[in-house]
């Protein structure tokens, strides 16, 4: 087993690569430590082979990988020794690994391999994956490639490629199997053996059509093959769950994908007619790239890339900082109007803090609930009301409990009642605010048509710290400084 201690930096990764070049060509480009974890003494020795410009060592090493580890690897390496790698592979870059790179690295590596190796390698692919590596090409590019790719694959493309961004359209794979209703079990099978050439290369069901190639029934390949042979298709097969229009939004597509248990679904025209099909992993890549986009907005940060410069990573996320520092100020220019009230008490001043951040804690908590509802198409119109009274009891009781320890800890530390009362009732207040601006904020933002995961946050923060300091010190002006 490979050391695994200290894994080795990349300034001397040259010199590990030279010296385990040997033994690691023969086993190491398939052994992982773990079912995700690539050997970082692997990842070195590509280095090293990059950095000689070993190419036959490089093929040694990386083409007995899986698409998706081969694409690992070079995720884990500098910018540099990535375009090395590409160059030095060239025609022998594996398609499949392609579809696997992230958006960026696709890019570059697109940049770096000539047009004519490009259209070629898309013929090896499903049409969905050769759509989603050539959609990023410029007008120029994405011409050169498909002229060099082979026609039914450009045409695909091309009818991929006529239809938006983050529709159904862009994941469907145009090879499929269908069959008319009256055919039998064994005929179906041996169709299928004939033209296995032309099959997709994987798939797990035969849609079943009319003289119109409207899918009226889905067969499963486990039942096909359990099927006697002289059993019709129309006996054997069931309804489609769902007929799947390219113009579908894939967060649609993905919520019928989970709601119905879907491996694949079939794609239909304007006029019904099969054009094609959607498969489950399209749609796994969909879910983690939504809840991906979901996560970083809720932090109010784009995604950040290992390869990106500091520039672009400060520039991703100075715009909601900025956003932030403004409700910051607005916050501040409250408590500059009760000075007078923290001139006379210092003890305001210290405990003031607290309860912003309660409240903003409790806003923060209900925020991710109801986004992931929302996501999940859990939170509706009709149970809408439900939930706001949940989180507003649940707030009320929170705050409650939270009023008493806070009350408490005030007492011991200033033996004042009427602080007390102050800060048990203020965190009241601001918590229930909390919980019901983090449900009604992300019900209104929807309501409007914007994204409620990208800008919650920072609302339902400028509410509680407003809330909180209102509250904490307008009571302290009534019940402490008034009586």
């Amino acid at each position: 087993m490979a050391d695994l201690r200290e894994p080795p930096t990349e300034d001397n990764q040259a010199d590990a690569a030279r010296e385990t070049a040997t033994e690691t060509s023969r086993s190491a480009s398939t052994e992982l430590l773990a079912p995700f974890d690539l050997d970082p003494h692997f990842v070195a020795t590509v280095v090293g082979a990059a950095g000689d410009h070993d190419r036959p060592l490089l093929r040694r090493l990386l083409l007995p990988l899986h698409p998706a580890d081969f694409a690992a690897v070079l995720a884990q390496v500098r910018e540099e020794t990535f375009k090395t790698v590409v160059r030095l592979l060239g025609p022998d870059f594996p398609p499949e690994a392609l579809a696997e790179l992230s958006d960026e690295l696709r890019e570059e590596a697109l940049e770096l391999l000539p047009s004519d190796v490009v259209g070629r390698a898309l013929g090896d692919l499903d049409t969905d994956d050769a759509t989603a590596i050539v959609a990023d090409l410029d007008e120029d590019d994405l011409e050169e490639v498909l002229a060099a790719a082979p026609n039914d694959v450009r045409l695909a493309i091309e009818t991929n490629l006529a239809f938006d961004e983050e529709t159904a359209g862009r994941l469907v794979q145009r090879e499929f199997v269908a069959a008319p209703e009256f055919w039998t079990v064994g005929q179906s099978i041996d169709h299928m053996r004939d033209v296995a050439d032309d099959l997709p290369d994987l798939f797990y069901e035969v849609y079943v059509v009319d003289p119109s190639f409207r899918p009226i029934g889905v067969v499963a390949a486990s039942d096909l093959l359990r099927g006697r042979r002289a059993v019709a298709l129309r006996e054997i097969m069931e309804a489609p769950r769902i007929l799947i229009r390219p113009e579908m939004d894939q967060e649609e597509v993905a919520f019928a994908f989970q709601k119905y248990s879907l491996i694949s679904a079939p794609v239909v025209d304007e006029a019904g007619r099969l054009t094609g099909m959607i498969t489950v992993d399209d749609i796994v890549h969909v879910i983690q790239e939504e809840n991906k986009e979901d996560i970083l907005a809720l932090a109010g940060v784009n995604d950040a890339n290992m390869a990106d410069t500091v520039f672009n990573t400060v520039a991703s996320r100075a715009p909601w900082l900025f956003v932030n520092l403004l409700t910051a100020l607005a916050a501040s220019f409250l408590i500059s109007r009760f000075s007078g009230v923290l001139e006379q008490l210092v003890a305001l001043a210290v405990l003031m803090p607290i309860v912003a951040s309660m409240g903003g804690n409790t806003g923060t908590q209900t925020v991710a609930v109801v986004v992931r509802a929302m996501a999940s198409r859990e939170l509706t119109a009709s149970n809408a009301v439900r939930i706001v009274g949940r989180e507003i009891g649940a707030g009320l009781i929170n705050g409650g409990m939270f009023a008493t320890i806070l009350a408490i800890v005030a007492w011991v530390a200033y033996h004042n009642p009427l602080i007390s009362l102050t800060i048990g009732l203020a965190t009241i207040l601001n918590l229930t605010a909390g919980a019901l601006a983090g449900i009604l904020i992300p019900l209104a933002l929807k309501r409007a048509g914007a994204d409620p995961a990208v800008s919650s946050t920072v609302f339902v923060t400028f509410v509680t710290d407003m809330v909180g300091f209102c509250a904490f010190l307008g009571l302290a002006s009534i019940i402490i400084l008034g009586s």
